[in-house]
């Protein structure tokens, strides 16, 4: 979706510097107040029309706008109350939920999400405040060249005294800047270290568990990590059997092969036979289950079947009976497997270069990583690298632990250098798109092309008008995609490799989405004029470049109400729902599947589109302050349009500990440099004409050196503050044991019920399942069906005897602002009444597993079909179990063809065959 909104605005970008000697003067192009208009009334109406259609759909779609509301797979406590009924009903527990809301029963990364865009609003609406005021009048009555909207811009003042103005309000605005990042800096420190000392987070083993990587053969044991490391409770010698690991994948790969097999001949069967029942010529027995027959003829095309590639990427090879093959296949490999895996259990013998350690405490855990970093202290006589700390088994990248360090490091090298490839020359593909687009243009300059000018107007019209849009969104979506499948190949988890995409991406957004969009529209329009006089050059891009900013008015307004419009509308699980999800889910693991799962982000690929909009307000502040005001609208748009979604639709897809928003902090910073380094070179070619534009030269020399020991300064007291953890108790958390351990001690935990919700909230077992039955008809019914098919589950609210925190009040909001660690510290403590809650027990089988390769303890997945009408499924079931054999399991429970022949499920998902509840590592 940015995708699609970066596209016309880049095009629009590149396309307008290109035209603009075409035009009689450069200030008329696009920076009257009619131009603005004639941007902001057609996006403000299709945002509109979209925001319409998301209130329609929004009370008949349950599914995809407020699933947190009601999602079997979320603990009671964990999701938000049932939105009221009515057209605009959500609005009220919209408006009603805090921001912190979400980090007591989400992820600290969706809070510090919302969070983001609330600081962007807010620092922009303070540089309004700020800048307007002084600049607006300096600017609007000065005597440079420009009309309309580019008065209010640096290029209307002459240099001179007026400069002053610019360099003093620089200083100010930028000031403040920095002092909010500073703030939210500090801010997230104290927050991460409280948020992971709450009972709910210390009780979960990957909180106290640290990846180490690069260990010698000598320190590959047990005992001698025990000695090195004190309060160590268990480590983990990482073991990556490859040939196991490709015989579990094979294995898996038939089972997969076998229940979609299964599925296609029970779909083909019941399809043809429903078909024959309508004609009246059904050749099956009258009687048998559901009142048809309990036998069915099996036509050879009702099989399927694939070929065997002879390589794995190309689909050609000998063709097989699909369901033959995969239960030879199984029969073959579950036992194996089983044997193999036994034998790894009791065998550890080759640990290689890496290892996970849990230890008795978070506090015990961040004292082994100071330990090994420590600089004057007695250094760890373990040569090995703490990698991260707080990764969850399933996001590690078990290939990449056991990578040297040379090989890892060679890795990093040759992808940084593709990417900073790609940040430099991604502008010839852009252009080529560009030229679609003005294909006029193209045609008069390249006289063989003028074939084209005999198309039809109707199709180039889509040629030059929707073709170039979709082509710069693919290639703009293709980029992080990229960039993620490189950082996936050295990184150890996946939570390092979005920071790594996130480190990538956000240059490559400042280079090609800002900087080239920037300069190719500012000194594109004066191209002419400086071939005619080069040595005007400097001074006309210095009247030129501040009036590029009207793109990007335009440009906020696009990402302010397009992007945000459609985050309500919320369009990608609209799709599936509508129409991908019934093409492509035709297995009831799919459905299933579909039905528990929240949508995540990817953080490294989100954060740096828009930490590049910050970028992009803070360099024009103080050469344009009027976009500050249209940036205020489209981040505090953004904020309303992600809010909704972190509130009621979305997940966490892969963690990062909220690391992406303090990287994307860090980030912001270039905005700053950027303002100082642009105001520099305007002063300097003002000097040239007078040298009253030394003093504000001078000024921001001083400003720029100011921001970098600033810097400097800020990440060492950063550094500092991380290495004081805060004491256990300091957050005002409940006591609770440190290590629950064993299923059978829940009920030690009052804070707990046996499916994990929280003392205040509903204790009713529908509350968790939603208490849906499944009758003899195939229905499912709880009291009511929703609009969209779905049964409607029970939310979590709180009971009458839950007293809401109280607001604090002015003057402590206002000392809590200037002191962003008691912030922090407050902010759980509003919450902890829900952190309080440790997560599960874990079994001693769980503990034992947690961090052992996959491949090592994995089960064959259990084989789910639908049952037919005929008795086929159950025949199939029979075969499988007596052809494969012990280990394998196959079942045809809780899934059904329905009247119409299409596969349902009774949506009671702790019910179904594969339902698993997963422990909370």
């Amino acid at each position: 979706m940015a995708a699609m909104a970066d596209a016309p605005s880049v095009l629009f970008a590149r396309q307008s510097g290109g035209n603009a000697k075409q035009q009689d003067s450069h200030t008329d192009q696009g920076s009257s107040l009619s131009a603005l208009v004639s941007t902001l009334v057609p996006v403000l109406l299709i945002s509109s029309v979209i925001f319409l259609v998301f209130l329609f759909l929004a009370k008949k779609l349950h599914r995809v706008y407020q699933p947190r509301t009601f999602i079997a797979s979320l603990r009671n406590w964990q999701r938000s109350p049932k939105q009221s009924p009515g057209f605009l009903g959500w609005r009220k527990e919209y408006s009603m939920l805090r921001d912190d809301f979400v980090l007591g029963h989400a992820s600290i990364d969706n809070y510090l999400w919302l969070r983001f865009f609330r600081m962007l609003a807010i620092m922009c609406l303070v540089g309004c405040f700020l800048t307007w005021p002084v600049l607006f009048p300096v600017n609007a009555t000065g005597s440079g060249p420009g009309s309309g909207l580019d008065i209010l811009t640096f290029s209307h003042v002459q240099p001179g005294p007026r400069y002053y103005a610019q360099a003093i309000m620089a200083w100010v605005f930028l000031g403040w800047v920095m002092f909010m990042i500073w703030r939210e800096s500090h801010y997230f420190v104290r927050l991460q270290q409280h948020y992971f000392l709450s009972p709910y987070q210390k009780a979960r083993i990957s909180t106290r568990t640290i990846l180490y990587v690069n260990v010698p053969e000598e320190f590959r044991n047990e005992d001698a990590v025990r000695r090195e490391y004190n309060g160590v409770r268990k480590v983990w010698l990482v073991t990556v059997p490859k040939q196991l690991a490709d015989d579990v994948d094979d294995r898996d790969t038939a089972a997969t092969k076998l229940e979609t097999g299964e599925m296609k001949l029970l779909t083909n069967v019941t399809k043809r036979q429903l078909k024959a029942e309508k004609k009246g010529n059904s050749s099956s027995p009258a009687t048998g289950p559901g009142g048809r027959g309990n036998a069915v003829t099996v036509d050879k095309k009702d099989v399927p079947t694939h070929r065997l590639p002879v390589l794995k990427f190309l689909p050609l090879g000998k063709k097989v009976n699909t369901i033959d093959w995969a239960r030879s296949e199984l029969h073959r490999l579950i036992p194996q497997v089983a044997s193999d895996q036994a034998a790894l259990r009791h065998d550890r013998s080759e640990p290689q270069g890496a290892l996970f350690i849990e230890f008795e405490s978070v506090a015990a855990a961040h004292n082994a990583l100071q330990q090994a970093g420590a600089k004057s202290k007695a250094k760890s006589k373990v040569k090995m690298t703490p990698k991260e700390i707080g990764m969850t088994p399933d996001e590690v990248l078990w290939k990449n632990v056991i990578k040297s360090f040379a090989t890892v490091q060679l890795f990093n090298i040759v992808c940084t250098a593709f990417v900073w490839f790609l940040c430099i020359f991604w502008t010839i593909p852009v252009a080529v798109i560009g030229a679609i687009s003005n294909i006029d243009s193209l045609t008069d300059t390249v006289p063989f092309l003028s074939f084209i000018n005999q198309i039809p107007s109707s199709i180039l019209g889509v040629v030059t008008g929707l073709l170039p849009v979709v082509l710069l969104a693919v290639l703009m979506l293709l980029v992080p995609i990229i960039m993620n499948i490189m950082a996936k190949l050295f990184e150890p988890t996946l939570g390092s490799a979005q920071l790594k995409v996130q480190g990538w991406y956000f240059p490559f957004q400042v280079i090609q989405v800002f900087l080239i969009t920037t300069f190719s529209s500012g000194a594109a329009a004066v191209v002419g004029d400086i071939i005619d006089d080069p040595t005007q050059a400097p001074t006309l891009l210095a009247q030129n470049l501040p009036r590029a900013s009207n793109f990007y008015i335009s440009y906020f307004i696009i990402f302010g109400l397009l992007t945000a419009s459609l985050q309500f509308l919320n369009i990608a699980p609209l799709l599936f729902f509508l129409i991908l999800g019934k093409i492509l889910d035709k297995t009831p693991r799919k459905q299933y599947n579909r039905f528990v799962s929240l949508a995540g982000v990817g953080w490294g690929a989100l954060y740096p589109k828009f930490t590049n909009l910050g970028v992009i307000a803070l360099a024009y502040s103080c050469i344009a302050p009027l976009v500050l005001g249209f940036a205020t609208v489209g981040f505090f748009l953004l904020y309303l349009g992600f809010r909704y979604n972190v509130l009621f639709t979305l997940g966490t897809q892969v963690s990062t500990r909220g690391e992406s928003y303090a990287r994307a902090l860090q980030q912001l910073t270039t905005g700053i440099y950027l303002s100082e380094i642009c105001l520099i070179g305007l002063f300097a070619i003002g000097t040239s004409s007078t040298n009253m534009a030394i003093g504000p030269l001078v000024l921001m020399i001083i400003c720029l050196a100011g921001t970098i020991v600033w810097h400097v300064f800020m990440n060492r007291s950063l550094q500092k503050l991380r290495d004081d953890l805060p004491s256990e108790g300091s957050a005002g958390f409940i006591s609770q044991m440190e290590h629950p351990a064993g299923g059978a001690d829940a009920e030690k935990y009052p804070g707990i019920d046996q499916h994990g919700a929280h003392q205040g909230y509903s204790h009713n077992p529908q509350a968790y399942n939603g208490g849906a039955t499944h009758n003899g008809n195939g229905a499912t019914h709880n009291g009511h069906v929703d609009n969209d098919g779905y049964a409607g589950y029970a939310a979590a609210k709180p009971e009458p005897n839950v007293a809401p925190a109280a607001k604090p009040g002015m003057m402590t909001r206002i000392k809590a602002f200037f002191k962003p660690q008691t912030a922090a510290s407050n902010a759980i403590t509003s919450i902890s009444p829900l952190l309080n809650t440790p997560s599960r027990p874990y079994t001693r089988e769980e503990e034992q597993d947690a961090y052992v390769h996959p491949a090592i303890i994995s089960e064959c997945p259990i084989v789910w079909i639908a049952r037919d009408a005929y008795g086929l499924s159950g025949q199939e079931v029979r075969a499988s179990r007596q052809k494969i054999g012990e280990g394998f399991e196959m079942t045809d429970d809780q899934a059904w063809f329905d009247e119409k022949g299409k596969v349902t499920w009774s949506q009671e998902v702790e019910k179904a065959p594969i339902w698993e509840d997963e422990p909370a590592y």
